[in-house]
């Protein structure tokens, strides 16, 4: 039934290890890889590195909330990232690889702002959950080679993955149940 489908869109550092953890979730009818934030349409992968356009790397889930609510992305969202480095994440650094929740919905934004708050109030961290929660703008999918990374390059996302740090925060911060 897919007049039930939403919408939902994160940054979370590199936009291939953010596609899998969604993509492999009940409900989930896609997860791209793409751009958005920024100022420039239909923006390059090479001109968001560049630093020049305001774009994130993201990605952007269409889902059936009845069968996976929003709730249960943004929590697993927060698994995927280090929340509390405005920087960037792990080894990618700069603004295109900061971490953010952009909401399409007032619903979006207020569970957004209470998971925020209940996860800086839980202790977890000892820094402040630096990660922004703005209002979506429009996204820009990223060129073919770079959907469903995970799926099509497996070994080279893998040693991505461990290689920049993010596979051992996350073990380290949220157990080893995550991929």
């Amino acid at each position: 039934m897919t007049h039930n489908l939403e919408k939902a869109t994160f940054a979370g550092g590199c936009f291939w290890c953010m596609v899998k953890p969604f993509d492999e979730q009940p409900g989930i009818e896609s997860a791209l890889s793409g751009y958005t934030g920024g100022n420039k349409e239909n923006p390059t992968y090479k001109e968001v590195c560049s630093e020049t356009t305001g774009h994130y790397e993201a990605v952007q889930i269409t889902y059936d909330p009845n069968v996976f609510p929003y709730e249960r992305l943004v929590e697993l969202f927060w698994q995927q990232i280090d929340p509390t480095d405005a920087g960037g994440q792990f080894y990618d650094r700069g603004g295109s690889y900061q971490t953010a929740i952009f909401y399409h919905t007032d619903e979006q934004k207020q569970i957004a702002q209470v998971s925020k708050e209940t996860l800086q109030n839980s202790g977890r961290f000892n820094r402040p959950i630096v990660t922004p929660i703005l209002p979506a703008k429009p996204f820009y999918p990223a060129e073919e080679y770079h959907q469903d990374y995970y799926k099509k390059n497996p070994a080279h996302y893998n040693r991505y993955r461990i290689g920049s740090g993010r596979q051992t925060f996350i073990e380290q911060n949220w157990g080893s149940h995550n991929d």
